[in-house]
């Protein structure tokens, strides 16, 4: 287990991603998904009450049901670290404050249960003054409906001025920040954002840790993606230097007989002050490569090859 930030979550080192859940996974096969990674010694759950609005016939907080419906029926609240985000639903966008205490109390409800673990501010609201929203993710804290606050897609800028704000006025500073980060997208978050989190002592938690599948090896060529249901999203990470990774990540796969997508999480989670990076499973076949990531344990040469071949994807 590692520790979010300075915060008393001690959560397993992989996040099992929510995005799939009522999207390209059922409730029952999220149902499964849940409990076999419970069982397989996970319990950090991530989700977002956006997902999964863009899915023909969804209206946003689908994920966020199919974990409660699970929650309720397996009993395992006490058990699992629940993080969602805020600002993007369709009924409650953005972050002015009556805006925050809504969107976070749906979610409760939808959640099926008294408390959000981590809550996210999901994407920065520009249109909001900075100190309203840091004030209402505060209040949440103090109603006991949330334990700990977070940030997610936020620069630099924006994420020194929050915890500013909250310094000089006593509130709730964030313990987590979530960025975009994986071997094929390591900036801007490596020149801008690393430095600032190791000053101030937030946990990292990737997302697209696996670049929407394309760091499982699955897809070697354009047309392997065609007609996927994220193909939009997998052709961002297309290039020469990008298959010149996962040629890397086989090799250090194959030492180790892993699963690539294996190797490109613990690789992660080798980056100072990654905490957990996110990763989703939308069957129970996809779910034991992420689980192994856990366990896994590169050599120096392993990661400085990684590093070096990821090195030279274009920014």
């Amino acid at each position: 287990m590692t520790r979010i930030g300075t915060s008393d979550l001690h959560v397993f080192p992989l996040a099992l991603g929510g995005n799939v859940f009522g999207w390209t996974a059922d409730e029952q096969t999220s149902h499964d998904v849940l409990s076999a990674y419970v069982d397989g010694g996970g319990n950090f759950i991530d989700t977002a009450d956006v997902y999964s609005a863009w899915a023909p016939g969804n209206s946003g907080g689908e994920s966020e049901t199919v974990i409660g419906s699970w929650l309720a029926a397996a009993g395992k609240r006490d058990d699992v670290v629940i993080a969602t985000k805020g600002s993007q639903h369709p009924e409650y966008q953005g972050l002015a404050a009556d805006t925050v205490a809504a969107a976070a109390r749906a979610s409760l409800q939808r959640l099926g249960t008294d408390r959000i673990d981590l809550y996210y501010a999901h994407f920065d609201d520009q249109d909001t003054p900075l100190e309203e929203t840091v004030r209402a993710f505060d209040q949440l804290v103090k109603d006991g409906i949330v334990r700990y606050t977070a940030i997610s897609n936020y620069s630099v800028d924006r994420a020194r001025e929050w915890i500013r704000i909250a310094q000089e006025n006593g509130l709730a500073e964030p313990v987590a920040i979530q960025p975009h980060y994986n071997l094929v997208k390591r900036q801007p978050y490596e020149a801008e954002l690393a430095p600032f989190v190791h000053e101030t002592h937030l946990g990292v938690v990737p997302y697209f840790a696996l670049a929407a599948g394309f760091l499982t090896g699955k897809y070697r060529t354009r047309e392997d993606i065609a007609g996927k249901d994220r193909q939009g999203q997998l052709e961002g990470y297309f290039s020469d230097e990008g298959l010149r990774v996962v040629d890397a990540l086989a090799s250090v796969a194959e030492a180790h007989d892993a699963p690539i997508a294996s190797v490109a999480l613990a690789w992660l989670q080798t980056r100072p002050d990654v905490v957990a990076p996110i990763a989703s499973a939308r069957n129970l076949e996809q779910l034991p490569a992420l689980l192994r990531s856990a366990e896994l344990v590169l050599t120096a040469d392993e990661i400085a090859a990684l590093s070096d071949a990821s090195a030279a994807v274009p920014a």
